[in-house]
């Protein structure tokens, strides 16, 4: 008996691997196009870790005019969550990562090089196990877990290197005529490739972030496919990436030690192997050292936090492009309008070492580009963001779309527009108080600032009201009014007056509308004054100050 008998045997109905191989053809694109993948698996929320693998992987084969697919590692069956995939799909969806291929709900799917979802491919998983077995690179191991258990705990005993290999690989010699006896009897076995590396020998390889790194060969032979006739994630990736194509293997760092492993998988199966690039992952500061993301202890590790908060997604991605390329940030200060799918990412510029997550930046940038919406884009996302998550902001705005479109509309679209806003959440703070039946709901606090004498607060209200309002002045007008105003009341008309020779007043025309300001809207910090009023209109304008007299 030979190895072709003891793989009829374990796969006497597969199909020849040549099936495959004409099933998928190469792909036609251009030179230099990348086609790259993101591969999770459905056991648990989506890291933030995972969406940034996801951006890069899309951003990477989008610049070059090639293909970002999905596909659903779900060989660990025991582990899958119910709507795994569904929730990985919407992330993506969300974050505008949607792939070009692949899976697009927990069972449809767009493109031709499927099914996508690993657990679908179980047939040609075995058409190369048995190809393998062919060869003689792989083989059936019998070996139970007690077993293993106990050959884990010699090793350790001895000081020895854990797993499968030389000495320990006790199924390896096996003859045929037993293995197949075994086989035949009902005995239950997983099948091992048969490693032919030498750990004593180093291989060379490139990696596209890390750069050039040396190994020793692999020398375990590792499961290809488990008892349930499903395959490892080892065995599954080298014989997926090959047949769709991938050209770059974008993943994160834990996976670098793999690579000897995975380089050999692709030579003894006799494909093309892909550029690897491990990614490294996104950190946090804490008492002074740094430390993953953490899915247990960060709420920000998770693309839901995102959601829930009302970050934009064009935000998350922006920054997540920051921390990918260094010189990201240079070219947003030069290029400020523009759609940063014009930015080139660089896999070689990624940072070797992880990056700190820094939600001050991530806000930062988030303000900057809610600045830059209209009044109805910001009504449009807020509206979509409160359905599901703040019933009372999605109440306020809706109460009155024409004056919320105002409201939002405040210093909207000028040369330096307001940047108060970094996330959804934050809205309703922002603007409830530019709502009358919300603002007169309940009893103003007003904490006023330099000017808190009552008796001087009331006169210059009541002398504003009188003398110097007027809803249909324009803003150089209003403005020159409240300079009336402080003068009246001996403060400087000009702030750079009252800096020069700060004895001869009170104060300056800042102090004065800060009174104004309280008056009208409750607060010290809003956006322009004037606008504010001209949103409210006369009649809530002088309601408003009226009240703050009393």
């Amino acid at each position: 008996m030979d190895y072709k008998d003891l793989a009829n045997v374990i796969f006497p109905n597969v199909k020849n691997i040549s099936y495959y191989e004409e099933k998928y053809p190469v792909r036609n694109l251009k030179e230099g196009a990348v086609v790259t993948r993101y591969a999770p698996s459905p056991t648990g929320f989506m890291h933030i870790g995972g969406l940034y693998q996801a951006v890069i992987a899309k951003k990477i084969a989008n610049q070059t005019g090639g293909v970002f697919f999905l596909r659903i590692e779900d060989t660990d069956q025991k582990r899958e969550i119910e709507n795994g995939v569904l929730d990985i799909v919407n992330s993506l969806k969300e974050f505008c990562m949607s792939p070009d291929e692949g899976m697009i709900d927990e069972e449809n799917e767009i493109g031709d090089y499927g099914p996508y979802k690993q657990s679908l491919r179980k047939e040609i998983y075995q058409a190369y196990a048995k190809y393998l077995i062919e060869k003689g690179l792989a083989y059936p191991c019998f070996c139970k877990a007690e077993t293993l258990e106990e050959m884990r705990q010699k090793q350790e005993a001895a000081k020895e290197r854990t797993g499968y290999y030389g000495v320990w690989s006790r199924c390896r010699h096996i003859p045929i005529n037993e293995a197949i006896e075994k086989i035949k009897n009902g005995e239950e076995y997983i099948l091992r490739f048969k490693s032919l590396g030498n750990p004593e020998k180093k291989i060379k390889h490139h990696d596209v972030i890390k750069g050039n790194v040396d190994f020793p060969e692999n020398d375990q032979d590792i499961v290809i496919i488990k008892s349930d006739g499903l395959p490892t994630y080892h065995f599954a990736h080298a014989v997926d990436d090959h047949l769709m194509g991938t050209t770059h293997v974008i993943r994160g760092d834990e996976w670098l030690s793999s690579v000897p492993l995975h380089l050999q998988l692709f030579q003894e199966l006799g494909f093309k192997a892909p550029k690897y690039a491990h990614i490294a992952p996104i950190m946090k500061e804490e008492d002074g050292a740094k430390r993953k993301l953490s899915k247990r202890k960060d709420p920000e590790a998770a693309v839901s936090f995102y959601l829930e908060a009302g970050i934009p997604e064009e935000a998350v991605d922006e920054y997540l492009l920051n921390i990918a390329n260094s010189n990201f940030e240079q070219w947003r200060k030069q290029n400020p309008d523009v759609d940063m799918k014009e930015f080139d990412l660089q896999l070689n510029k990624m940072s070797v070492s992880g990056a700190l997550f820094d939600m001050v930046k991530l806000l930062d940038i988030s303000k900057r580009i809610i600045s830059k919406y209209s009044a109805k884009e910001v009504y449009d996302k807020a509206i979509a963001w409160a359905e599901i998550h703040d019933e009372n902001l999605k109440k306020l705005l809706q109460r009155d779309t024409e004056y919320s479109l105002k409201v939002l509309g405040i210093e909207r679209g000028n040369e330096k527009p307001r940047k108060d806003i970094a996330k959804w959440s934050d809205l309703e703070y922002n603007i409830v108080y530019l709502f009358d039946e919300e603002f007169f709901k309940e009893k103003q606090e007003y904490e006023f600032q330099k000017i808190n004498d009552k008796d001087e607060i009331k006169k210059i209200v009541e002398s504003y009201i009188s003398k110097y309002f007027n809803i249909n002045d324009d803003k150089e007008t209003w403005f020159n009014k409240m300079k009336d105003l402080s003068e009246e009341f001996g403060y400087a008309r000009e702030v750079k007056e009252y800096k020069q020779n700060p004895e001869n007043y009170k104060g300056h025309v800042g102090d004065i509308s800060t009174v104004i300001r309280i008056c009208l809207t409750g607060r010290a910090n809003t956006p322009d004054m004037y606008e504010i009023m001209k949103v409210l209109g006369k009649e809530s304008v002088v309601k408003r100050l009226q009240e703050a007299i009393k």
